[in-house]
């Protein structure tokens, strides 16, 4: 049944002239401008294409976005689904199975999380080099999933350490904070109570949200080599927890610098990480991020 049902949307998408993508790229609340980068061939609604979930949330576009960027063929997922939207694991996951079904060799994920370390703060940016997966369930655990791959995967290094290491040291290179850390993944949608926040810190977690995981435990089945980066959009600290304000949340994610310094540096980092998995080719568009 899920064989067939993945078939269809892929078939469906092929039909529609998405082939040979290279690069599949989840936009979480963190990385929407990015969609400005690129030269679009085809945009297709969530609603309009097979099988596949509606993202419901109201910061979450809903579409999938083939096209080009520095020269190679880039699959976006503008818009991402959640647990805490209703959604079953193989729901949640169902575009990076449909994205690898179409060809992609690497995978991107952003996604907005709260600090847990007390050093980050917000409007920080955290590379994720390994997660605890909170959210109660797999998405591995179905009947047939070992028909898609080995459903025992191994999680020794689910963040493929080659693709971290270069973006490591780009940020290096153009003097990027960027910190590195353990994400903690959580089910949701409601943030989490000074309790929690001290029992994530007692797991030396670094920051904390409600994705991510299940996809990249998704491509680690699929032999897919992926990263993941953090934008940072409050801090959570038990000891001196503030009211939360969910229009600052969002505006962070969405990267609304107010100097004018990290701005640019922000766009220098983004450019050349996406470049090393685009062939070197540099991006040159100024509309990565927005300064309002």
């Amino acid at each position: 049944m899920k064989q067939q049902q993945l078939k269809e949307t892929i078939d469906f998408l092929i039909s529609e002239g998405i082939t040979d993508p290279e690069i599949g790229i989840v936009l979480g609340t963190g990385l929407g401008k990015l969609v400005d980068e690129i030269s679009i061939t085809k945009e297709i609604t969530y609603s309009k294409i097979p099988n596949f979930p509606i993202a419901t949330v109201e910061f979450h576009s809903g579409k999938l976005i083939y096209g080009e960027l520095s020269g190679k063929k880039v699959l976006v997922m503008a818009g991402r689904f959640h647990l805490y939207e209703g959604y079953n694991p193989w729901e949640v996951t169902y575009g990076i199975r449909t994205m690898h079904g179409l060809g992609i060799k690497n995978l991107l994920v952003s996604n907005a999380a709260g600090a847990i370390n007390l050093c980050y703060n917000k409007g920080d940016l955290m590379l994720i080099e390994d997660h605890i997966n909170l959210q109660g369930s797999s998405p591995l655990a179905f009947k047939g999933a070992n028909n898609f791959g080995n459903i025992f995967a191994d999680m020794l290094a689910p963040y493929s350490q080659e693709i971290n290491a270069k973006i490591i040291a780009i940020a290096k290179q153009q003097n990027i904070l960027l910190h590195k850390g353990i994400y903690a993944s959580v089910l949701g949608p409601q943030l989490e109570t000074r309790a929690e926040y001290r029992m994530l810190q007692i797991l030396e977690t670094d920051a904390v949200g409600m994705s991510t995981t299940p996809e990249v435990i998704v491509a680690k089945q699929l032999n897919l080599p992926c990263a993941a980066i953090s934008v940072l959009t409050d801090e959570c600290d038990p000891k001196n927890l503030q009211p939360v304000n969910i229009a600052e949340i969002i505006a962070i994610a969405q990267r609304d610098f107010s100097s004018d310094h990290v701005l640019k540096a922000a766009k220098r980092f983004c450019r050349q990480a996406l470049a090393h998995l685009l062939g070197g080719k540099p991006l040159h568009s100024r509309t990565l991020f927005v300064n309002k």
